[in-house]
């Protein structure tokens, strides 16, 4: 699956047309490709071709070992919608059993089509661990290490005989020049010979040893900057993490890596000082070696919250993957501090002013002997204050970048010399009211999603392609989220005429440029908020509340209305889709298809329900009690659909003495019951009766919510005010007597138009002749199991009279 994964990543910035040449919707959806990775990573395809006929019962069993895979996953969703479409193109692939041969052909020409843009793609390839390659350099420095000082050991022992030898040959000097012997003069050649043979050798040995050191040094050089690049790939992760990029967090194999070649180092540099002369540019090198390791391998596990508030409480994590190689003794204090942009670009230059003050800014080093990790936690951080930059033009403070500068000094076991080693953090954006939390996130997602590699701090450019800014979207939602159901291309094609204003283009948008200024600094056209401010509003509503939805393929989500009168024209009547209001922050909606006074049919949105609304109520609840909406786009029965996310009407005891009433939303006419004196509602009018005390106010609900009541859900009386295409809702509140509201006797006018009330006065118990109030100790009128309809046309009637 390791192929996929990568293409998977690359599809989000490709545009449609060639998404859709590689993956052919009629042959070879992407779903295929998709859900079947595993299973068609692992097949031979390259074993076939055209012209190999005999193979044709091979690609027979391939082709239906794809179908039945296709059919087993589809069985395995619970999203209907899914289920559906995968067996819809299992039975699609039927086409390919008279020339099974195209079938296999056609899929390897897919994967190699894939490998080819994998080659030639250069983003980060996420790989959470050193290469296999990168091992192997490393086992082939340690193994010249060791080669070295198996070299040293023969050449003392060789150098041991040699000076035996000399000394044999010193003395058998004097005795020789007194006889004068043949035999004597033989034996000293002989030995004579033997040392010129082991002076040959401890030369030879020599040179190749000084070699092998300089072949260490440059593989040691080759293997650390790879480390090097692999660190900086690691930081890079963990800054694309923020916007839900792969990542995996464990430093447990960098560590070792770093550790292997700091033991290395110190080999070599041993082995240096046993040749007995200075070898200074072999010493050098290892000594700045030595310096960048020690000093690269400070880094931040966890990082600090990119949005910080002032005055509040954080924590972040620094570790030190030389930490068992610390020398013992005097403790390591780390100490942080916060910097701006200019500082973060001359970390190397004198400390400029002060930009900041730290609460609980300084953590010891310390080392966890089970996760073998050496950290230093600072818990309880805070910023007190910050000093901030001058702005440029309308710059607003939540796009100022700060980072936190954690330094210590620290010496290693073996080196003489204490270094100075820092680090920074990721950018964060400090704010002092939690009100700007919003468009600060939204200034850390451009950074985590547009910035470069090795960029100066903390540069992003000011417009990128939509193909990416729609990439870092699906991202940022489905890791928000917590889901694989990704945004589909009607979604991304829907944010982009947002975005760019362009609700009548059709054409891709793939490689338009998208502003910062469109993103989050520039509101919507005819709205009060930008596009991210409505785009996370959206996000967090599903995340609360419509993760489940989102992740069965239940909602639609982004799609326009123009789109939406597209599918849904010549759909039956009760035809319904869940889409996000584009009108509003965290709203969806209820799209469906009814019927208009002369026979046609009409599209109506109701209005759409919030975070606040969800919390009342659930969207399985609302829709189970819409009686207008009857089956899910395209046609799914929705009690069949909706049926699990259904609450089950809760047994109240009666014991408490009071009446247990229940929520019921109703749509248009059916939520605003009136009777036929009263007033009509005004459009879009909101009002609300409490009915545990029936002589209470009408009170009007917030002008942002469904009009809600409680009292009757019997049909409305005639004369009652229409309400416009958009309808609200309202809440339907049944006690088991099924109350009905009194209404008040006529009075005065007296206008209310300031708090939106639709009636000319309040309600009020005190005006009701008190021979019509029933005594709550006198039931006994009421007959056991009877409804109390009490009829609002006698009551005021009665009141009038």
């Amino acid at each position: 699956m390791a192929q996929w994964i990568h293409m998977y990543q690359m599809l989000q910035c490709l545009p449609d047309d060639t998404v859709n040449s590689l993956y052919p919707p009629a042959t070879f959806p992407i779903e295929v490709r998709h859900y079947g990775a595993d299973w068609i990573e692992s097949q031979r395809w390259e074993d076939f071709s055209m012209e190999k006929m005999e193979q044709e019962s091979k690609a027979q069993t391939l082709l239906e070992q794809t179908v039945s895979m296709l059919q087993t996953i589809a069985q395995q969703k619970t999203d209907v919608v899914e289920r559906m479409k995968l067996m819809q193109i299992s039975r699609n692939m039927a086409m390919f059993q008279p020339q099974p041969l195209q079938f296999v052909v056609m899929v390897r020409d897919i994967l190699r089509k894939e490998r080819v843009l994998i080659s030639a793609n250069n983003a980060p390839q996420y790989q959470m661990y050193p290469s296999r390659d990168n091992m192997q350099d490393v086992e082939h420095l340690g193994a010249k290490v060791v080669e070295v000082q198996n070299i040293r050991k023969k050449m003392h022992q060789l150098q041991e005989e040699l000076n035996w030898e000399r000394q044999n040959f010193e003395s058998l000097q004097g005795p020789f020049q007194q006889n004068g012997l043949d035999s004597a003069r033989a034996e000293i050649q002989k030995l004579q010979n033997h040392i010129q043979q082991l002076e040959f050798n401890v030369n030879t040995m020599a040179t190749k040893r000084f070699q092998l050191l300089k072949d260490c040094v440059d593989c040691l050089d080759l293997c650390q900057s790879r480390l090097i690049t692999r660190l900086k790939d690691w930081r890079w992760e963990q800054h694309k993490a923020a916007i839900g990029h792969p990542f995996d967090d464990n430093l447990i194999p960098l560590q070792n890596w770093c550790e292997q070649l700091l033991g290395m180092n110190g080999n070599l540099r041993q082995e240096l000082m046993l040749i007995g002369e200075r070898i200074s540019d072999l010493q050098e090198r290892l000594g700045q070696l030595l310096q960048v390791l020690i000093q690269s391998s400070l880094v931040v596990d966890k990082q600090p919250p990119q949005v910080i508030k002032t005055q509040s409480k954080f924590s972040t994590t620094v570790r030190y993957l030389l930490g068992e190689k610390v020398a013992p003794g005097k403790p390591v204090v780390l100490k942080a501090q916060i910097i701006n942009e200019l500082q973060a670009r001359n970390l190397g230059g004198v400390p400029g002013d002060n930009v900041g003050e730290l609460i609980n800014n300084s953590a010891i080093l310390e080392h966890n002997t089970a996760s073998k990790s050496t950290c230093a936690t600072f818990r309880n951080m805070s910023i007190k204050k910050i000093k901030r930059a001058d702005r440029k033009g309308s710059e607003s403070v939540t796009e100022e970048k700060f980072a936190l500068l954690f330094s210590t000094e620290i010496t290693i076991t073996g080196c003489d010399t204490p270094y100075r080693i820092q680090m920074i953090s990721q950018p964060v954006v400090v704010i002092v009211h939690g009100s700007q939390d919003n468009n600060a996130v939204a200034t850390i997602i451009w950074d985590c999603a547009f910035s470069e590699r090795d960029r100066v701090p903390f540069v992003v450019p000011e417009r990128v392609p939509w193909r990416m800014m729609c990439s870092t979207l699906n991202c940022k939602f489905t890791s928000e989220v917590q889901t694989q159901h990704n945004l589909d291309h009607y979604n991304q094609h829907f944010l982009a005429q947002k975005i760019f204003d362009k609700p009548d283009f059709a054409e891709d948008f793939s490689n338009m440029m998208v502003s910062w200024a469109q993103f989050n600094k520039e509101v919507l056209p005819g709205r009060p908020f930008t596009f991210w401010q409505w785009f996370e509003g959206v996000m967090e509503l599903t995340k609360k509340h419509l993760k489940t939805y989102w992740s069965e393929g239940l909602i639609f989500g982004f799609i326009g209305k123009q789109h939406l009168h597209l599918i849904l024209k010549d759909r039956p009547n009760g035809t319904f889709l869940l889409r996000f209001s584009d009108s509003e922050i965290g709203g969806i909606t209820i799209a469906y298809v009814s019927a208009t006074e002369n026979g046609g049919q009409k599209i109506q949105n109701i209005q759409p329900f919030t975070k606040r609304d969800l919390e009342i109520r659930s969207l399985g609840d609302r829709i189970r009690d819409i009686n207008h909406i009857t089956y899910l786009y395209p046609e799914f029965p929705k009690h069949e659909v909706f049926k699990k996310f259904y609450t089950e009407p809760q047994v109240q005891s009666c014991t408490t003495g009071y009446i247990p009433v229940s929520l019921h939303t109703k749509v248009g006419t059916d939520a605003t019951p009136m009777g036929p004196h009263m007033a009509p509602l005004a459009e879009n009018a909101h009002f609300s009766v409490d009915a545990s005390a029936l002589g209470a106010s009408l009170a009007p609900l917030n002008e942002n919510h469904p009009s809600a009541f409680l009292g009757d859900a019997t049909p409305s009386p005639p004369n009652m005010a229409s309400l416009n295409e958009n309808s609200h809702v309202g809440f339907s509140v049944l006690s088991q007597g099924q109350i009905h509201c009194l209404a008040k006797k006529k009075s005065p006018p007296r206008s209310n138009s300031a708090n939106g009330h639709p009636f000319q006065s309040p309600f009020n118990s005190q005006e009701i002749p008190s021979d019509i109030i029933e005594s709550p100790t006198t039931p006994h009128h009421i007959p056991a199991g009877n409804d109390m309809d009490i009829d609002l046309d006698s009551i005021i009637e009665t009141l009038n009279s």
